[in-house]
């Protein structure tokens, strides 16, 4: 069992429209080594004292120096970003102050990592790099834009800003990398992805996606940015049930509930089954997740026949996201593209965890199987290893802080996308909440107000049910409003007295009482 980063795999927001079908190389090259590359990459690689090339660039890099459009597997920690970096060296002209590569990663620690990775492989090579990730003032990447980046490593979101700012231009673009694209997509940046692409130059580039697992999403979008995709994976060993993974937590019982809820923010699948061996544990768990905020319900023999149909055409839909159940509820159930199933507990006979794990990864796609054990329960998993030849791989439990940079990085991209949305009348109306918006962020003891305020956005845009309505309250209200009330006749009649236009200060001290 080899323990593993964890990854994002699963997006919010994905186009449905194409078919899930990426082609293996036809005209496949052969892996290069070290010795074979040219000079200048040669010497780039002996900066960080490297000997020898990790197997995704051995196997990568011929393609990319040969300018081939690709979709590469490949996992954080596995030598990826060399893979594309290294092959710019030959690709990119120092001599014109032009952006010509710009490589979109999911969060502002890889762009950082990126840009450092970029800083140390190409030493005094003449390329400058930025790195611009939301979060953080706009100025100094302002500033580095202005002077000319060759290679632009960014967030989707704040790429786009840039763009509509007219910081930088693609027009002398070459080279298109999307790095962790399953992540990007887990993110919820496929509008802003699609929104970047408008930008492109019309002429031909070269563009590369790299990911660490192939869900439907990914082969989809992978679609939509390069006209005829090659696909190079280096894991064929690690797939068992179609294309699926096999991972583990080892987690103490008692808390596997909250280590659930930490996973699935980590994780953000698309949709989910979830696998209970007791009724009682289905139930539990399925209070859970709805009291935390989740779309999820439960399927078990005492819920009525027409519940149970009701519930499995929400799930077929796409309007469930999470589904609670034993074995013996979810018989016969197949429902495509179910990007995660999730085993609360492991299967007391090893062939159940074939058929949970089976309703994953369907149609040529891949899906992610992910089990919750105890230290007892591993043995569970050593029977399907030797009965099935089951590759399980080991990812840490998520902590606290974990969550929080995930979900940090989510909402910093979802209100940003959402302030680009706002028009002049907006925005200055925004206006009114910013001497409250600094007099709340500096006071500590203020500060959970604003927590509350983005939880609940984060949650109402992320993980409320598709069908949620709004609260009857503001339903009758917006019936007043658009009913045109008369006005009340006394009122009409009161005498008419003067007063002050109220300043902008008048109305921030009001709104400020008022919220």
């Amino acid at each position: 069992m080899t323990e593993v980063p964890p990854d994002d795999a699963q997006p919010l927001t994905t186009p449905t429209s194409l078919q899930p079908t990426l082609e293996e190389p036809q005209d496949p090259l052969p892996e290069v080594a070290l010795e074979e590359l040219p000079d200048r990459l040669q010497t780039a690689a002996g900066r960080p004292g490297w000997t020898t090339l990790m197997p995704v660039q051995a196997r990568a890099i011929p393609y990319l120096l040969a300018g081939r459009d690709m979709v590469i597997q490949a996992r954080t920690g596995s030598g990826k970003t060399a893979a594309f970096l290294l092959p710019m060296l030959e690709r990119l002209d120092q001599t014109v102050d032009r952006t010509q590569a710009l490589v979109l990663v999911p969060t502002r620690e890889l762009a950082r990592q990126v840009r450092q990775d970029a800083e140390m492989l190409w030493g005094d090579s003449g390329f400058r790099t930025v790195a611009v990730y939301g979060g953080v003032g706009y100025g100094p990447q302002i500033d580095a834009l202005k002077a000319g980046a060759h290679l632009v490593v960014a967030t989707p979101g704040r790429a786009l800003d840039h763009l509509l700012r007219g910081m930088f231009s693609l027009e002398h673009l070459s080279m298109l990398v999307f790095d962790e694209a399953d992540r990007m997509l887990s993110m919820g940046f496929y509008p802003d992805m699609k929104e970047v692409q408008s930008y492109l130059p019309g002429g031909p580039i070269h563009v590369c996606m790299f990911s660490a697992t192939f869900p439907a999403s990914v082969m989809r979008t992978a679609r939509e940015f390069i006209a005829e995709p090659e696909l190079l994976t280096l894991s064929r060993d690690h797939v068992h049930v179609t294309d699926t993974e096999h991972l583990f937590y080892i987690v103490p019982s008692m808390e596997k509930d909250r280590a659930l809820v930490r996973i699935i923010e980590v994780e953000n699948p698309a949709s989910a089954f979830i696998f209970c061996n007791t009724k009682t544990n289905v139930h539990y768990i399925t209070v859970v997740l709805q009291r935390f905020g989740y779309d999820a319900d439960e399927l078990s023999a005492d819920r009525s026949q027409s519940d149970r149909e009701h519930i499995l055409k929400r799930v077929r839909e796409g309007k469930l996201r999470f589904l609670v159940a034993t074995d013996v509820a979810s018989r016969g159930l197949d429902i495509p593209e179910l990007s995660h199933v999730i085993q609360y507990e492991p299967p007391e006979d090893p062939e159940d965890y074939i058929h949970r794990a089976g309703r994953t990864g369907r149609a040529g796609a891949s899906g992610i199987a992910l089990s919750l054990v105890s230290e007892a329960e591993t043995l569970h998993l050593d029977q399907i290893t030797k009965r099935y030849g089951v590759a399980f791989q080991q990812r840490p439990v998520p902590t606290d802080k974990d969550v929080s940079t995930v979900v940090t990085e989510r909402l910093t991209a979802l209100l940003e996308a959402r302030f680009r949305d706002r028009d002049r009348l907006k925005a200055e109306r925004s206006q009114r909440f910013i001497a409250l918006a600094r007099t709340l962020a500096e006071n500590a003891d203020e500060s959970e107000l604003i927590a509350m305020l983005l939880d609940d956005y984060y949650q109402q845009t992320l993980h409320a049910p598709p069908e949620e309505a709004p609260p009857p309250a503001v339903m009758k209200a917006k019936s007043s409003a658009r009913s045109g009330a008369p006005v009340d006749d006394a009122r009409q009649r009161r005498p008419q007295v003067q007063r002050p236009v109220p300043t902008d200060k008048d109305v921030s001290t009001v709104v400020t009482e008022r919220l």
